[in-house]
C-alpha cells in the first residue's frame, strides 16, 4: 500500500497543542473522539473492523527526528533515534498512519523489544507493560499536498522511565467507516 501523499518526516515538524476543552472549532466532533480518547488506539481498530485489522510497518531506521519531535522527547535535534513508520489497516484500507520516535538511550533493557516488534501493533507492547505512562495528548492538523487537511495526535509514553514519542494520523478513510459517502 501507498503511503499518504505528501506524509514526510517534515509533516510532522508542525505545531503541536493540547486540548483541554475540546470546542467545534478545534476539531470536529468525529474527530474530537478518537484525537481525545487515552486508551488503545490499536484496541479499538481491532474492535471497529471486527478483526479485520493488521499492521504494516512502511520504513523502520535511523534517523534524525523533527525539531518538534526532539524537543518533545528532550533530545538534542542531531541526535539520531529509532524512526517507525507504520499504516494501520482495518478492512483493508489504511485508517490511521503512525510514526513513533524511539531515542537510542530507550532501546536498552526490556526495551530493545521494541526495535524488533516488525508488524506486531506498538500498542499491544505499550498497553501490556505495567510500567507505561502516557503524556497529555497533543493535537495538529497536518495538510497534504492533495490540499486535503487530515487530524492527527501525539504523546509520549514512558517505559521504566524512558521516552519514545508516538504521533497518529487520522486518514480519510477512516471517517468513511463512520460516514459513508451517500
Amino acid at each position: 500500500m501507498p503511503i499518504p501523499a505528501a506524509l514526510t518526516q517534515n509533516s510532522f515538524d508542525v505545531r503541536w497543542y493540547t486540548l483541554r476543552r475540546p470546542a467545534a472549532t478545534d476539531a470536529p466532533l468525529i474527530w474530537r473522539k478518537w484525537l481525545l480518547d487515552s486508551g488503545s488506539l490499536t484496541q479499538r481498530l481491532i474492535d471497529l473492523s471486527q478483526g479485520d485489522f493488521r499492521v504494516e510497518v512502511v520504513r523502520q531506521g535511523w534517523s534524525r527526528p523533527t525539531r518538534s519531535e526532539a524537543k518533545a522527547l528532550g533530545i538534542p535535534t542531531r541526535q539520531l533515534a529509532l524512526i517507525r513508520e507504520v499504516q494501520l489497516i482495518g478492512k483493508g484500507q489504511p485508517w490511521v498512519y503512525a510514526r513513533t520516535v524511539i531515542p537510542a538511550s530507550t532501546l536498552t533493557g526490556k526495551q530493545r523489544q521494541l526495535n524488533a516488534i516488525g508488524n506486531r501493533s506498538l500498542g499491544s507492547v505499550l498497553f501490556t507493560d505495567p510500567t507505561m505512562q502516557r503524556g497529555p495528548l497533543q493535537v495538529s492538523k497536518l495538510k497534504l499536498t492533495s490540499g486535503e487537511t487530515v487530524w492527527a495526535r501525539r504523546s509520549q509514553f514512558r517505559l521504566s522511565d524512558k521516552p519514545l514519542l508516538v504521533a497518529e494520523v487520522f486518514l480519510p478513510e477512516l471517517q468513511q467507516v463512520h460516514y459513508p459517502a451517500t
